[in-house]
This record gives C-alpha cells, sequence and structure tokens, in this order.
C-alpha cells in the first residue's frame, strides 16, 4: 500500500478538527479559502487511509466527579495470563486505559475515580483478578501537558 501524502491543507484540516471534532466543514472550508466539497473528499481519503479513525469527545471529568487520577501498574504472575488478565480489567470500567508493557510491569492501567476511597476500590479490583501477583500505585497530582497538536505538528514536519 502507498504511503499517503499529505499536503498543507490536509495539516490545517487536521489541525482544526483536532482542536474540534465537531468543526463543520464549511467553517473549515470558509476558513481555508476552499469548497465545504474539498474539505468532505480530503476528510474521506484521510479516513480510507486510516490516517483518521473515527473522532473523539473530549469530558471535563471535574464537573462529572471524576477528578482523582491514578497510574496503576500490574505485575503478573506469568506472562502467558495477560490476555485473561486484560479480559478482567476490561470489565472494570474505570480503568481507562490499559497498555501491555515491558521493563517493571506487565500491564500499566489509568483509573479515573471520585475520590481516594473510590480509587482505593478499583485497586483492590485489580489486585482481586487472577493471575495478578501484586500492583504498584502513582496518584497523579495534575495533569500538566495534554496536547496532541505538538505531536501532529511534529509529526507533519517530518513528511
Amino acid at each position: 500500500m502507498a504511503k499517503f501524502k499529505l499536503d498543507e491543507t490536509d495539516h490545517q484540516i487536521l489541525d482544526m478538527l483536532i482542536e474540534n471534532t465537531r468543526t463543520p466543514f464549511t467553517d473549515i472550508a470558509k476558513k481555508l479559502l476552499i469548497s465545504a466539497g474539498t474539505v468532505h473528499v480530503r476528510v474521506k481519503k484521510m479516513e480510507e487511509a486510516g490516517i483518521i479513525i473515527g473522532s473523539s469527545l473530549t469530558l471535563d471529568y471535574k464537573k462529572l466527579g471524576y477528578a482523582f487520577i491514578a497510574y496503576v501498574g500490574v505485575f503478573l504472575k506469568n506472562t502467558s495470563q495477560t490476555k485473561f488478565v486484560l479480559e478482567r480489567i476490561n470489565e472494570i470500567p474505570f480503568v481507562t486505559v490499559a497498555h501491555v508493557t515491558t521493563g517493571k510491569f506487565n500491564v500499566f492501567c489509568k483509573i479515573r475515580a471520585r475520590n481516594t476511597q473510590h480509587a482505593k476500590e478499583i485497586i483492590f479490583q485489580l489486585d482481586d483478578i487472577e493471575g495478578v501477583y501484586r500492583t504498584e500505585t502513582m496518584i497523579s497530582l495534575e495533569e500538566s501537558i495534554n496536547d496532541k497538536k505538538r505531536l501532529m505538528h511534529s509529526i507533519f514536519k517530518d513528511l
């Protein structure tokens, strides 16, 4: 499969969509001085090439009562249990991200909770999964950087 080439217009379209995925194509077209049809066709091509995969919604978890974030490193008794453990982790809705990793942990998770008591309950659920040897938790004091645009611009420079 040939590598999909993004031009400056594609970069600008992606830039606006990353800022707000709900930006109407007509608004993007006006800002870029192109037709809405052109924006639609370019987005469709980027979707077909697998560059754009769906869209996402950003929630204010503090306003929803889930401001507490912790990262939990999971140690497994045997790495052969990874798939089973991930299936059990996936059943805990407060685990929002899980990575299979090398190094110290077998699995590294991000959890969102209402408070420390709720976080403790979630961590105990992780500990209780068959095949989990132990866990190690780090509490997030603040999410200082969460910026997809900086990475995107860096990638564009390399293309």
